[in-house]
C-alpha cells in the first residue's frame, strides 16, 4: 500500500484544514487507518483512527471535539477535517495504515505497516 498525504498548509489560529490521504497500490477498506503528527525533536504522536469499516474512531486528547476522520473506501482515501486549528497543532502530518480489526491497538506507532511521506501543517498564532 502506498498512501499519498495532502492538504497541509500555512494557515491562521482558528482557522480549518482538511488533510487528505490517498491510497494506492490496493485497497485500503480492510485496514485500519490512522493519522500522526511530529513535530522536530519530539517522538511522533497518535492524532486519530478510524475502523476499517468507519463505524468507530479515536482521538487523542488534545484534538478531540476539533479534529474529525473520515474515509471512502470508494474512493480508497480518508480525510482528516481540523478546525479551531492552534499554534501548537503545528506538525508534520503522517496517515498510515494498520491490519487491526478493532480500535485497540490503534495509538501504538509499531502496529502501522504502511505510512505516507507526510505533510506540513503550520498554524500561526
Amino acid at each position: 500500500v502506498q498512501l499519498q498525504a495532502s492538504g497541509g498548509g500555512l494557515v491562521q489560529a482558528g482557522a480549518s484544514l482538511r488533510l487528505s490521504c490517498a491510497a494506492s497500490g490496493r485497497t485500503i477498506s480492510t485496514y485500519l487507518m490512522g493519522w500522526f503528527r511530529q513535530t522536530p525533536g519530539k517522538e511522533r504522536e497518535f492524532v486519530s483512527a478510524i475502523s476499517w469499516s468507519g463505524d468507530d474512531t479515536s482521538y487523542s486528547a488534545s484534538v478531540k471535539g476539533r479534529f474529525t476522520i473520515s474515509r471512502d473506501n470508494a474512493k480508497n482515501t480518508v480525510y482528516l477535517q481540523m478546525s479551531s486549528l492552534k499554534p501548537e497543532d503545528t506538525a508534520v502530518y503522517y496517515c498510515a495504515a494498520a491490519a487491526l480489526y478493532g480500535l485497540g491497538s490503534a495509538r501504538k506507532i509499531s502496529e502501522y505497516a504502511y505510512w505516507g511521506q507526510g505533510t506540513q501543517v503550520t498554524v500561526s498564532s
